[in-house]
């Protein structure tokens, strides 16, 4: 029987994390629809293009791109044995698509609930490898390299991370997830 889990929660909650641990170590793809966005933005795809003022903004690209993105995911093999989702579903159109996509697969749903102030704290002093996109959890201070210890590419802050995006995002995904 295949293990098929959504990774739900707010941005910063962790999901990615969670998602990057269960996913290594059940042995099963990890497919993070922020991580397809910010490829195809830093490749300057068609996607990328439409979807990059959206995600600096702290919006959500449309359904119907996630969804077509998501769908074409789920159809390569590598999932028969399973998936685990980061970051899809967030909305109910989102939630009724993927029913269709995966039936008649059973899912598992862990919602991660974290503080908003939280979530803008650990927002704040996050930083992403601008090569591999690792993430530092911890932030850059004097005391630390700012350079990732998986690769030594340079860290940096993502666009949609400063307070004000932080708080957009998180008003979004109330309204919407």
């Amino acid at each position: 029987m295949a293990l098929n889990v959504i990774m739900m929660g707010p941005p910063g909650a962790g999901k990615g994390t969670q998602a990057e641990r269960f996913a290594a170590v059940h042995g099963l793809p990890k497919i993070s629809t922020g991580d397809i966005l910010r490829e195809a933005v830093q490749g300057g795809t068609e996607l990328g293009r439409a979807a990059k003022g959206i995600m600096d903004a702290g919006g959500l690209v449309s359904d119907d791109i996630i969804i077509g993105v998501v769908r074409e995911r789920l159809q390569r093999p590598d999932v028969d044995g399973g998936f685990v989702l980061d970051g899809f579903p967030r909305t109910v159109a989102q939630a009724v698509a993927l029913d269709e996509i995966v039936s008649p697969r059973d899912l598992i749903v862990l919602d991660i609930v974290v503080p908003d102030e939280e979530l803008v704290r650990r927002l704040g002093m996050r930083r992403v490898c601008g090569r591999c996109g690792a993430i530092s959890a911890g932030g850059v201070t004097a005391s630390e390299p700012a350079m990732c210890e998986r690769c030594g590419g340079a860290l940096v802050v993502r666009s949609d991370d400063s307070e004000e995006v932080v708080r957009q995002r998180l008003s979004v995904y109330g309204r919407d997830t």
